[in-house]
């Protein structure tokens, strides 16, 4: 159980937020399906991407590890050894998801497994499509839930539309097209996070990505290169709702990443008025970057639906948070995904901030909150999930009187110097 009291502190300072958490994941992927060296540069070392890295060592792939440097050496995936142990993907459904896609055309067999929050999130969702392709995948319940094995196979290219928007699954797609006989075709009505797409140019695929439509041959041979990774926006946003909500205060991020399909809370922050700067460092980078500045602001509620929530998927916890202090009522629709995640992220963040005093409901697709609701102290639970711990630690920083939460620990899944950021900060 953490204990905090932060008095209603400023927050005045700069930090640069760990690297991104998805492109750490396929940094590593990639480097291990290339042939040559990959080298890393700003790692994300929380305990997710650890998984992904340990999932590949048992493979064979040597990966070494310097700080937040990573260098992977790969002869590619042909020279691949058929593991001994269950490959443990501890509580990531990144690593879980997008592993089926790169195993289904191996000529390995495999068995993966995650911990008890993996054990219930949905994989049938990734299996279907890969069946589709010829994989060979066994599970609980025809592959719902893992553990799940995979008879690797020669696959077929697919022309899949996708039926709702999930980064995950088209990146599991995209993956084993690479091992595909044909073209791999993925529809999308709306636009997924597509560090995937431009991971596979970086490596030196030929991709084409035209109006929601992404295409490419398999058969593709990918090269060893660098990957530097920027700062996870999906951790600023922490800071970035802070920042705004938090008295008398100014926080400077450094070096974070606004590729336009994971930068909606962006859009969001600019529309409920918030008092933000964000100047871009190098646009034509694989991945932009940007200096963001956000300052104590007068917010005014919003809509937030349609095409945007794939873009800020991650980041509702923390803007259901936002809302609570902004002048109105603010409606988040459309995010029925958010049931299938860590945890039921609706009903945990309605249940959690409605302990601290917030005029919020759950909807089936979201959630209304209306504001601005002065929050009191209380007992919060993190559900062992990331975003909803540091929701919690978020809301603590305005809260009258002290805030506990169990499990604070979840946090370093995805930003282990969380807590050291926000002493960092704070101003009492």
């Amino acid at each position: 159980m953490k204990t905090m009291n932060y008095n209603k502190a400023s927050l005045n300072g700069t930090i640069q937020v760990p690297g991104d958490k998805s492109i750490s994941h396929r940094s590593v992927m990639f480097g291990a399906i290339a042939q040559g060296v990959t080298t890393v540069e700003g790692f994300l070392l929380g305990e997710d991407c650890l998984s992904t890295i340990d999932c590949f060592r048992k493979l064979g792939v040597q990966i070494d590890v310097d700080g937040n440097n990573v260098r992977i050496e790969s002869v590619g995936i042909d020279a691949w050894r058929e593991p001994a142990e269950v490959l443990y993907t501890g509580n990531s459904g990144t690593t879980t998801r997008l592993m089926l896609g790169i195993l289904a055309g191996t000529n390995l067999h495999t068995v993966m497994t995650g911990d008890a929050s993996i054990g219930k999130r949905p994989m049938r969702r990734v299996a279907d499509p890969l069946r589709l392709m010829g994989a060979q995948i066994a599970g609980r319940d025809q592959g719902q839930f893992t553990p799940l094995a995979i008879q690797g196979t020669k696959l077929q290219a697919i022309d899949y539309t996708m039926p709702v928007a999930s980064a995950q699954v088209k990146s599991a797609i995209l993956l084993a097209g690479l091992r595909a006989e044909g073209t791999t075709i993925v529809r999308e009505s709306e636009t997924s996070r597509d560090h995937t797409e431009r991971m596979l140019r970086q490596f030196g695929a030929q991709v084409d990505v035209t109006e929601g439509v992404v295409s490419f041959k398999g058969g593709q041979v990918l090269t060893g290169t660098h990957v530097k990774v920027p700062g996870d926006i999906s951790s600023a946003a922490f800071f970035l709702v802070a920042g705004a909500i938090a008295p008398d205060s100014e926080i400077v991020m450094t070096n974070v990443g606004v590729n336009e399909t994971r930068a909606g809370i962006i859009d969001v922050l600019r529309e409920m008025e918030a008092d933000m700067d964000v100047v871009i460092d190098d646009e034509q980078a694989a991945e932009p970057t940007a200096t963001v500045t956000i300052r104590t602001s007068s917010l005014k509620g919003t809509t937030i639906g349609g095409a945007i929530i794939p873009r800020l998927i991650d980041e509702i916890p923390i803007l259901a948070l936002l809302a609570t202090q902004a002048n109105g009522q603010t409606i988040i629709r459309d995010a029925e995904e958010l049931k299938v995640k860590e945890t039921n992220r609706i009903d945990a963040v309605v249940a959690e901030l409605k302990k601290l005093g917030a005029d919020i409901e759950a909807t089936d697709d979201g959630m209304i909150i209306n504001g601005p609701t002065q929050l009191h102290g209380g007992s919060l639970k993190s559900y062992g999930d990331h975003r909803i711990g540091m929701m919690a630690a978020i809301a603590a920083l305005i809260t009258d009187g002290e805030v506990e939460l169990d499990d604070a620990e979840c946090i370093a899944v995805s930003y282990p110097t969380f807590f050291e950021h926000i002493e960092t900060l704070v101003k009492k």
